[in-house]
C-alpha cells in the first residue's frame, strides 16, 4: 500500500480515540498507530450502507486517487496512509490534521478579510491546478472539506465525489450551494466546476454565506441557474471581479477554464494588487493569518464534540463483499 503505513493493518494496530466528525456513511476518529506512535485521523465507513445507497463506486474512485496523490504529495492535500476493511467497515488511515474544519474558523469569524480570503483561496487554486493536471476533478469544495493544519495552512480532505476524467461526466454530486449550472443541466460537466465551486468558496469568506442560499434545494438550484448575482456592501472590490469571472455560467468565459488556465486567476486584480507571492506559498513560507493553538501532536480540542457511537445496526450480512480487497 503507498503511503507512511507499509504493514497490512487492522483496528488492533491503533488506539481509537474521540469521533473528528460525522457523514452518510461512518464517522472519522482520532487515532494513534501503536507502532509508531503517530496520530492519525481514521476514516471509517460502512460497507452495507455504501452498497445501499450504491456509492462503491465513488469509494473505490476515492482510494484509487488518493493512493495516485500519495505517490507525489501535494502541500495542500491530506496523505493517505493506508486502507483496510473487515466485515462491517472499510478503513481509510489519513494524516491527522491538527487545527479544526475551515468551516469551523470562517464561522467563528464570520466573515474573512480580503487578505485572509486570498490566501487561502490560493491554496484551493493550486490544489486544483494539481489535479486537473492528473485529469482528476475534485466535485465538492466546501468550508467542511477543508482542514487547517498546525501552521494554519489548508489540507483538502474527502475525495469522495472526485473523479478521473477523459472529457467530461454526468454524475450528480456536491452540495447544493456549491453545485455548478452545467452539474445541474446535465449536459455534462468537467473541470470548470471546480473553478465555479472556487468562486462560491471566496463569496462565502468575504460574505459570510453561499451567494445563492435558499431553505429548500429546489430554491437554490432556480437561484443558481437564474444567473443573478449580487454582493453585499463592502465587498473587495478587485474580489468582486474575480467573483463574477468565476460565476459565470459561460464555460468560454469562465476563469481557470480558459487558454491561459490558472494564470487568468493568478494575474487577477485580487491578486496582482498585493503582489501575491504564488512561489513562497507553495513553498508554505508565508505567514498564515490564522494561528493555531494546541497543546501537543494528540490535541482534538479545535473539533466540534460529537457523541459516542459504535454504529451497531448497520453490519448487514453482505454475500459478494465489493471490498474484500480494499
Amino acid at each position: 500500500m503507498s503511503g507512511l503505513l507499509e504493514e497490512k493493518c487492522t483496528t488492533k494496530d491503533f488506539g481509537i480515540g474521540v469521533t473528528l466528525g460525522t457523514g452518510s456513511f461512518g464517522r472519522v476518529r482520532f487515532a494513534t498507530h501503536r507502532k509508531s506512535g503517530r496520530p492519525c485521523a481514521i476514516k471509517m465507513l460502512k460497507k452495507a450502507a455504501i452498497i445501499r445507497f450504491q456509492q462503491v463506486e465513488h469509494i473505490m474512485s476515492e482510494k484509487e486517487i488518493l493512493i495516485e496523490m500519495s505517490k507525489d504529495p501535494h502541500p495542500f492535500v491530506v496523505n493517505l496512509m493506508t486502507t483496510f476493511n473487515d466485515e462491517k467497515y472499510i478503513y481509510m488511515v489519513l494524516d491527522y490534521i491538527i487545527g479544526g474544519e475551515f468551516f469551523t474558523h470562517l464561522r467563528n469569524a464570520g466573515t474573512f478579510n480580503s487578505e485572509t480570503a486570498s490566501f487561502y483561496a490560493a491554496q484551493v487554486v493550486l490544489v486544483f491546478e494539481s489535479l486537473h493536471c492528473k485529469d482528476i476533478i475534485y466535485r465538492d469544495l466546501k468550508p467542511e472539506n477543508l482542514l487547517l493544519d498546525r501552521t494554519g495552512y489548508l489540507k483538502i480532505t474527502d475525495f469522495g465525489f472526485a473523479k478521473k476524467i477523459d472529457f467530461k461526466t454526468f454524475t450528480l454530486c456536491g452540495t447544493p450551494e456549491y453545485i455548478a449550472p452545467e452539474v445541474l443541466l446535465n449536459k455534462g460537466h468537467g473541470k470548470g466546476v471546480d473553478w465555479w465551486t472556487l468562486g462560491i468558496l471566496i463569496y462565502e469568506m468575504l460574505a459570510g454565506e453561499p451567494p445563492f442560499v435558499d431553505l429548500e434545494p429546489m430554491g437554490i438550484y432556480q437561484k443558481i441557474l437564474s444567473e443573478k448575482l449580487s454582493f453585499p456592501k463592502g465587498y473587495d472590490k478587485a474580489a468582486k471581479s474575480l467573483t463574477k469571472k468565476l460565476l459565470t455560467h459561460d464555460l468560454t468565459r469562465r476563469f481557470g477554464c480558459l487558454k491561459n488556465g490558472t494564470r487568468d486567476i493568478k494575474r487577477s486584480k485580487w491578486y496582482a494588487n498585493s503582489d501575491f507571492k504564488w512561489k513562497q506559498l507553495e513553498r508554505r513560507e508565508l505567514e498564515a493569518p490564522i494561528k493555531i493553538e494546541v497543546s501537543d501532536d494528540s490535541d482534538t480540542s479545535l473539533f466540534e464534540d460529537y457523541p459516542d457511537s459504535d454504529d451497531e445496526g448497520d453490519g448487514d450480512f453482505i454475500k459478494h463483499d465489493p471490498f474484500y480487497n480494499f
